[in-house]
């Protein structure tokens, strides 16, 4: 057992410590900004990036370091043709790209298993000169409303004139890794590719500390750390060894003499450039590529193989073929370790979609270094009197750890709401890391000492969904599932923990007191009428039906983790009592009848309610996310618990009966379902076909490939809103934005967006559990087939599957009918965007966002191996019932 990818989990301590936690890009973010003015992009550039060693991290390609970024392995390649070495994925800045920053570059993540025993990526590099001006240019002479210019319309892989770089990670022991890259020609023509795996240790003595080195010795490289301590590096068959420092060129940058000879882009200078007096003839420094030159016929293919131990390696003791059996070994133990997750009802197909998402979320992890205290410091601030500056109040902030990324390109920096997607994911193939992540953001160390989870490091007090608790109770339940019981005291640690932040928002966020919430944003970027983090433009405040909703699930959540912990302590009844309460007064407010309600009678929709200055109420009548997420908080009492605790049901209806005007609002919180279950949801059952029909309308929200952000029936119908002669209006836009605001990078006017739809289904779920088999409805709406529940929610996840799967043609929906994704070294290889096209699922955003994205994992898994039957008997647990018993 312990030579399996499960067995290493369950001792992963060691087996974690080396991971894919390089970023993809350091440059442009906000650590590495030291500009007067914040503008991260312009301050060390791309560019710049080749000749400037960074404070806070490294980025390289398919690249490989410890837990805390101090050495580091990547690939860096040149095609005789580019005018600088190719160490790092291109890509546009947010004012550069007319969509928003981009990564311009094509690489897949393909394979990989949680401990990192085995990883496999495929870069596609371009054999003509890489056309970085004219992406640079085009993109920025296109308008809004213009597609994006990528590198596949420039023609450059025409007649196949590229290299497929296989890209192979397989750990012999926990400290021993073996790097073997794969180079194919798929030209006609010969062509030479030079190959340079690289190490380098990330610049932390220029604080003072002490200075890494790396030399050569007969029998390959070696690394000396004073944490790490000594590692050997070398490579089987013939290669140079180019040695200089990770120290910045003052020299090209800033027109200063270099402190030492030997600086960062020596070896771009040395490949490209010819400067043969660029490296160190001692070979020795801080960073060392061993340069491999691969001359290839038209579709031959050559294997370049590198070692990093913590051991050195006698010369010939390592063949070519016991190498290649290491990594063959792990590569047949992640297939056995997959071939254990899939239910067995799960078709070929749909499990290469589950591989390759999860392997994209496993290669997206990051080491993320950010203390902010030291960071204001050098910028001459004093971090206890910052405000007015980025993140000035989150002084306390120190972060060192390794995070699941969004994006390893677009977005190389955590954000809080993603993350605790990113964990329901995870939690499929190592609940430890899901739970590790979710409490990470909760620990002293990230929470600011008022109760608020940082958003994201752009700046770290915007507020995010509160979906935590969500995730949390979801992960437990999950492994629950799996083990066949519960992590207790790790659910305890994170209730206590919530219970903090749920107590700012209800102090921050309810400006009047009404247990009506404006909590800005709230990650939905552009989908409003305004700026919902800016002053409104009309005065007055926002009473948002999403943020309502997100703090109505919230104490839904927290009420379920009380009953739950309750089941060993009592003493949590009176807590779960607490969050009842919470959540009735929230149900009241967002029920209340009028003009000034969200709910609107004529609709059946609930809305954003404008509060004027004068008293005045307008609801803003956009048929969004917005309106829906009321859905979303729903939960049941599990017949269990009330059964061993009567007292919670006796509490519930003394406090009803106590307050009379709650009683209509939450009648279906006191009527059992046809099981016994209690469901507690913002809605009763006449709303909830109101909204289920819209909902399920394919001309409103049901896309072919799920349920879309904003209602197709703004297409023809545009909401406008006048202020003064400005008009500002909603309208339906499938693809990307036409408006600029949050950075115009993103955009939820239309696309279909996998965790709001994550949301959904699970929603949907708990509402057949509480309504039954005899609850049905139509679905579509209009189409008289008519569906339990249970029935929708596996039809959304279907539709939201399909989005990857070839179609009759070949194509898979997400390339949005990219022809070269029908030819033979391109049709099996997913990218998972950040949001997709609202009618024909074409990915948008960031190409490689598969931290919510590969949500699209648990859903075909989920139904694969869950019927109606086994939810109302097992729960979650139905799932692992039918994998026994197959």
């Amino acid at each position: 057992m312990a030579d399996t990818e499960q067995g290493r989990l369950d001792d992963a301590g060691p087996w974690r410590r080396w991971g894919p936690y390089l970023s993809e890009r350091q440059w442009g973010t906000v650590r590495e900004d030291y500009s007067p003015g914040g503008d991260a992009w312009d301050y060390l550039t791309h560019d710049q990036a080749r000749s400037r060693a960074y404070r806070w991290g490294e980025d390289g390609i398919a690249g490989f370091s410890d837990d805390r970024q101090t050495l580091c392995l990547a690939l860096a390649l040149w095609n005789g043709a580019d005018p600088i070495l190719k160490e790092r994925f291109f890509g546009l800045t947010n004012a550069e790209g007319n969509h928003g920053e981009d990564v311009k570059e094509y690489y897949f993540y393909v394979d990989g298993t949680p401990t990192h025993s085995y990883q496999r990526m495929i870069y596609k590099y371009p054999q003509r000169e890489f056309p970085y001006e004219d992406l640079l240019a085009t993109n920025r002479g296109r308008g809004r409303n213009a597609f994006e210019y990528e590198l596949l319309d420039t023609g450059i892989f025409a007649e196949e004139r590229y290299f497929d770089v296989i890209v192979e990670y397989a750990k012999a022991s926990p400290e021993d890794i073996l790097l073997k890259v794969t180079v194919h020609n798929r030209g006609p023509d010969p062509a030479t590719l030079r190959l340079l795996p690289t190490l380098w240790f990330r610049n932390t003595w220029s604080d003072g500390g002490p200075r890494p080195g790396l030399r050569q010795v007969p029998d390959g490289v070696e690394a000396v750390h004073d944490q790490l301590g000594t590692r050997w590096f070398h490579g089987l068959g013939e290669h140079e060894p180019l040695f200089t420092e990770n120290e910045t060129n003052t020299e090209r940058l800033f027109g200063q003499a270099n402190a030492t000879p030997y600086v960062k882009d020596a070896i771009d200078r040395y490949v490209v450039h010819g400067d043969t007096g660029a490296v160190n003839p001692d070979r020795a420094g801080t960073k060392v590529a061993l340069d491999h030159v691969l001359d290839l016929p038209p579709g031959g293919s050559a294997t370049v193989r590198v070692r990093l131990a913590d051991h050195p390696e006698p010369p010939g003791r390592d063949s070519a073929e016991a190498f290649d059996a290491i990594v063959a070994g792990r590569r047949a133990e992640a297939d056995e370790f997959f071939a254990s997750l899939y239910p067995p009802r799960l078709g070929e197909a749909e499990r290469q979609v589950v591989r390759q998402a999860v392997a994209g979320l496993l290669w997206s992890k990051q080491y993320f270094g950010y203390d902010v205290e030291r960071w204001l410091a050098e910028h001459g601030l004093d971090p206890l009197n910052a405000d007015g500056i980025r993140n000035g109040e989150w002084f306390h902030l120190a972060a060192h750890d390794v995070i699941s990324m969004p994006d390893a390109w677009e977005y190389p920096w955590f954000a809080a709401w993603d993350l605790a997607f990113h964990a329901v994911a995870f939690s499929l193939v190592d609940v430890a890391f899901a739970k590790d992540q979710l409490e990470l953001l909760l620990t002293r160390r990230y929470l600011h000492p008022s109760g608020q989870i940082p958003a994201y490091e752009w700046n770290f007090g915007d507020v995010n969904p509160p979906v935590h608790a969500w995730a949390a109770y979801l992960v437990y339940e999950f492994d629950k599932a799996r083990t066949g019981h519960g992590d207790h005291t790790w659910l305890e640690r994170m209730f206590h923990k919530l219970s903090r932040n749920f107590t700012w928002w209800v102090n921050r966020k309810d400006a009047d007191g009404n247990n009506v919430f404006q909590g800005g944003f709230l990650g939905l970027d552009n989908i409003g009428v305004f700026d919902r983090s800016a002053p409104l433009p009309t005065g007055g405040t926002l009473d948002q039906a999403d943020g309502t909703a997100w703090m109505a699930l919230y104490c839904q959540t927290l009420l379920e983790i009380a009953l739950e912990l309750a089941v060993e302590d009592p003493v949590y009844l009176e807590d779960a009592q607490t969050y009842f309460e919470h959540f009735a007064w929230i149900a009241v407010a967002v029920n209340a009848n009028g003009k000034a309600a969200m709910w609107d009678e004529d609709d059946g929709f609930f809305y954003d309610l404008l509060r004027l200055p004068g008293g005045d109420a307008e609801r803003l009548r956009v048929r969004s996310m917005v309106g829906l997420l009321p859905l979303a908080a729903v939960t049941v009492y599990d017949r269990r618990v009330v059964e061993r605790h009567p007292q919670v049901l006796t509490e519930a209806a003394e406090f009803l009966a106590r307050h009379s005007g709650l009683t209509s609002v939450l009648t279906d919180a006191r009527a059992p379902s046809p099981r016994g279950e209690r469901l507690l949801a913002l809605f009763d059952e006449s709303r909830l076909r109101r909204i289920l029909e819209r909902l399920l309308d394919e001309n409103e929200f049901l896309g072919e490939y799920g349920i879309r952000s904003l209602s197709r029936h703004h297409a023809e119908h545009p909401f406008e809103f006048r202020v003064g002669d400005r008009i500002y209006s909603v309208d339906y836009q499938p693809a990307e934005s036409d408006s600029g605001m949050f950075g115009g990078n993103s955009n939820w006017r239309g696309p279909v967006w996998f965790p709001v739809n994550a949301l959904m289904i699970r929603a949907l779920l708990n509402l057949y559990v509480g309504y039954g088999d005899e609850f049905t409805v139509e679905c579509p709406t209009g189409s008289g087939v008519r569906m339990t529940l249970f029935e929708v929610a596996r039809e959304i996840s279907d539709r939201l599957t399909r989005t990857f799967l070839p179609g009759p043609d070949g194509l898979r929906p997400c390339y949005g009918g990219q022809q070269v994704f029908r030819s033979e070294n391109w049709r099996d290889l997913i990218l998972f965007s950040e949001y997709f096209h609202g009618d024909n699922g074409a990915g948008l955003g960031a190409t490689h966002q598969t931290g919510w994205t590969a949500l699209v994992a648990v859903f075909p898994i989920l139904f694969a191996g869950l019927d109606g039957q086994d939810l109302l008997d097992h729960g979650m647990t139905g799932v692992f019932h039918k994998r026994e018993e197959a």
